[in-house]
């Protein structure tokens, strides 16, 4: 039988649910729940990568960075980025570990530090708009900004956060080696957190920069470089819907990638939320892509059964 592989992209929900239990006992717990579902989906016959989001998890690390500079050097974020691949993958990998063993499925997880190209020219860099770090008082803020020559913006009443570019991805570095792991049949964790951004310096080599990469468009380029069967895009709803959170909120089944650029013309997806999902999709599709499925992690299987979520088609 013929391969079916599918890029499975995991929202924040799959490590923190809840703003009480952020914990890595708690991240632990909420990691494994969601493995059982991607285990099901592996015992029907699928090839699975794993990507995952890490914003919280970098959120951490920055915090306790900034909290320890009496007496540590600041950790950088690309740097943050591969410490929150590593810790998440574990989590993951150990979760399908015993999740397989249970089930009496013959597989092993892998985790691939994976780093993203983007352009060094890229107009994101001269326009940062994505938050990060502590939340700081605007005369602290100004003076990193004259000091450091970091850019810092006031984020919705709640005080100033540094912001950084959040650029197109342009390859998955690692594609290749993720590509050869699933086809020697072992289940990959990857592009966690949308890829460590790099860039090429003059040389050709490349260099890590501070950037953030959309998870579900760093995914989409995956399953493209790859030529995976099927994108998922897990998230906190079960279906995809128009006319979200309104009296005439209409749940989507199936949509046409035309349809899918309709609905996000007329303004139905939020910019920070289903917007990229769609979006990420659609350049999936557009690529040749067979099939995207969007829903929430419990219902992956009756989703993969074509008993509900959202199915975008060419």
């Amino acid at each position: 039988m013929a391969k079916k592989v599918a890029v499975v992209a995991v929202g924040g929900n799959a490590l923190i649910k809840e703003k009480g239990k952020q914990s890595v006992p708690d991240q632990f717990a909420a990691a494994s729940e969601t493995m059982g579902y991607i285990a099901a989906m592996i015992e029907e016959g699928w090839d699975v990568v794993v990507t995952h989001g890490n914003g919280p998890q970098v959120g951490f690390i920055l915090r306790r960075s900034e909290l320890s500079l009496h007496e540590l050097h600041p950790v950088p974020l690309d740097y943050c980025g591969a410490d929150t691949q590593g810790a998440i993958g574990y989590m993951f990998q150990q979760s399908l570990h015993n999740e397989f063993k249970k089930r009496g499925i013959n597989k092993h997880a892998v985790t691939v530090v994976t780093q993203c190209l983007v352009d060094r020219n890229d107009t994101a860099f001269t326009n940062p708009t994505k938050p990060i770090g502590s939340f700081l008082d605007e005369a602290t803020a100004k003076k990193r900004m004259a000091e450091e020559g970091k850019h810092f913006m006031e984020d919705a009443g709640r005080g100033w956060r540094e912001v950084v570019a959040s650029p197109i991805p342009q390859e998955i570095v690692e594609a290749s080696a993720i590509k050869n792991l699933i086809e020697n049949d072992f289940v990959v964790i990857g592009v966690g957190g949308g890829g460590i951004p790099v860039v090429e310096n003059e040389d050709g080599d490349l260099v890590g920069t501070a950037a953030v990469i959309d998870k579900d468009f760093a995914s989409s380029l995956l399953a493209r470089e790859i030529r995976a069967d099927l994108l998922l895009i897990s998230t906190a709803v079960e279906k995809v819907a128009i006319s979200f959170n309104k009296p005439d909120q209409k749940d989507l089944d199936r949509m046409t990638v035309a349809e899918a650029e309709k609905y996000i013309t007329e303004g139905h997806f939020a910019k920070g939320s289903m917007l990229p999902k769609v979006q990420a999709a659609i350049l999936f599709l557009k690529a040749g892509g067979k099939q995207a499925l969007i829903t929430d992690p419990p219902n992956i299987t009756n989703a993969l059964a074509g008993k509900t979520g959202t199915w975008i088609v060419p």
